[in-house]
C-alpha cells in the first residue's frame, strides 16, 4: 500500500497497515496509552502524519482537561468493517472532547457485569458495543449501573429501550440482487452470515424479495451461511462451485466474504466477471483493492459511528432517543466484478 493511497483514505486500518502494526495498537497511541513500545510508538504516530491524522499529543493538548472517558466494545478488530466504524466514533468523539477506551466483547471469561463494574468504578457513563452477540439480559446488566449504551449492527435484538445504529440492509440486499438480475443472472447465490445476525437475516430476505418479484424460485442448495469472514467465502463458494449446476453470480453479505469467494474462484480458475459475478456488501476500502475490484452495496459506516456517539452524548445527558432504531440509507457501487452472463 502506497502513503498515497494510506493519505486518501486516513483510516485507522490504512495507518495500521502503513505502521506495520494491529488496529488496537494504533487506538491505544491516539488515545495516549502508556502500553506500547517507544519504537512501535514512534510507527505509529509517523504513519498518523502521513495519513494527516492530527498527531496525538495535539489532540490530547486540546482536549479538556476534564474530558469524558466512554468505552468501545467490539466483536473483533480484524476487518475492515471495525476499522472504518471506529474512524467515525473516534472522529465523533474527538469533536466533543471525549476519550475513547476500546475492548473487545469476544475475549473468553468477558462478561458484561465484569465490564460494567469496570466502568462504573472508574467513571466511565457510556458505552457503544459494536456487532455485539450480547443478549439484552446482558446490556440490562450495564444500563442498570446507570452507563448508557447504543448498539452499532446488533447480532441479537438489543432489546426495548435500547438505541441502534444500522443501515438499510434489507433494501441493501434487494439493490445488489436487482443489479445482477439486470445483467441477466438467473442463477444467483447468497453467502450470509451468521444466521442469527439481523443485518445477514435482512439482506438475504431482500435477496429473496428481488427473486420473488422476477418469479425465480428460491433454492436452498443457493443460500449458505457462515460468519462475516474471507473462510466463509472461500468455503462456500468451492461448495456452490462443484453443484451441478453453479450459480452465475455469488451476492455476498460482506465484503470480507466476497473477498474468499474471489479467492476460491481464482484458485479454480474461475474467471471474474466472465464466469461468475460477484458482489458484496460494506463498502469498506478492501473493495477498492480486489481484482477485479469488487461491486458492493456500501453502508455509511463512518457516519453509523458518527450517529452512534451523538446517540450515546445525548443519552448520557438525560435525554430518551426520538427512535431507538436508526437506519442509514447503502449505496450501490458498480464495480468490475459483475457483468452479464456468457451467452
Amino acid at each position: 500500500m502506497s502513503e498515497l493511497e494510506v493519505r486518501t483514505r486516513a483510516t485507522l486500518g490504512s495507518v495500521a497497515a502503513l505502521a506495520g502494526v494491529s488496529i488496537p495498537t494504533v487506538s491505544k497511541v491516539i488515545n495516549a496509552r502508556e502500553d506500547v513500545a517507544p519504537a512501535t510508538r514512534k510507527r505509529v504516530l509517523e504513519a498518523l502524519r502521513t495519513a494527516e491524522y492530527r498527531p496525538p499529543g495535539q489532540r490530547h493538548a486540546l482536549a479538556p482537561p476534564t474530558s469524558t472517558l466512554i468505552d468501545v466494545a467490539v466483536d473483533s478488530v480484524t476487518t475492515a468493517y471495525y476499522a472504518e466504524v471506529m474512524d467515525g466514533i473516534l472522529e465523533c468523539a474527538e469533536s466533543h472532547g471525549l476519550e475513547i477506551v476500546l475492548s473487545t466483547t469476544g475475549r473468553p471469561h468477558r462478561e458484561p457485569r465484569d465490564l460494567a463494574e469496570n466502568m462504573q468504578s472508574q467513571g466511565r457513563r457510556g458505552l457503544v458495543l459494536v456487532t455485539s452477540r450480547w443478549s439484552p439480559k446482558e446490556i440490562r446488566e450495564v444500563k442498570k449501573r446507570g452507563i448508557a449504551v447504543v448498539v452499532i449492527d446488533p447480532i441479537n435484538p438489543p432489546g426495548t429501550g435500547v438505541a441502534s445504529v444500522g443501515a438499510t440492509n434489507w433494501a441493501g440486499g434487494k439493490a445488489a440482487t436487482e443489479h445482477l438480475l439486470g445483467l441477466g443472472h438467473t442463477r444467483i447465490a447468497f453467502i450470509g452470515g451468521p444466521t442469527s445476525a439481523e443485518c445477514s437475516q435482512d439482506r438475504e430476505h431482500g435477496y429473496a424479495a428481488a427473486l420473488l418479484e422476477r418469479g425465480i424460485p428460491l433454492s436452498e442448495d443457493y443460500v449458505l451461511a457462515g460468519t462475516f469472514d474471507p473462510a466463509t467465502g472461500r468455503r462456500s463458494a468451492a461448495r456452490l462451485l462443484a453443484l451441478d449446476e453453479p450459480p452465475q453470480a455469488i451476492f455476498a453479505a460482506s465484503d470480507s466474504i466476497a473477498l474468499g469467494v474471489l479467492t476460491e474462484a481464482h484458485a479454480r480458475d474461475v474467471s471474474v466477471p466472465g464466469e461468475l459475478s460477484v458482489i458484496g456488501f460494506d463498502g469498506t476500502y478492501l473493495s477498492e483493492q480486489t481484482s477485479p475490484q469488487l461491486t458492493t452495496v456500501a453502508q455509511p459506516l463512518r457516519e453509523m459511528g458518527r450517529t452512534a456517539v451523538r446517540a450515546l452524548i445525548r443519552e448520557m445527558e438525560g435525554e430518551k432517543p426520538d427512535l431507538t432504531r436508526v437506519e442509514l440509507a447503502t449505496q450501490l457501487i458498480v464495480r468490475s466484478s459483475t457483468a452479464p452472463p456468457p451467452s
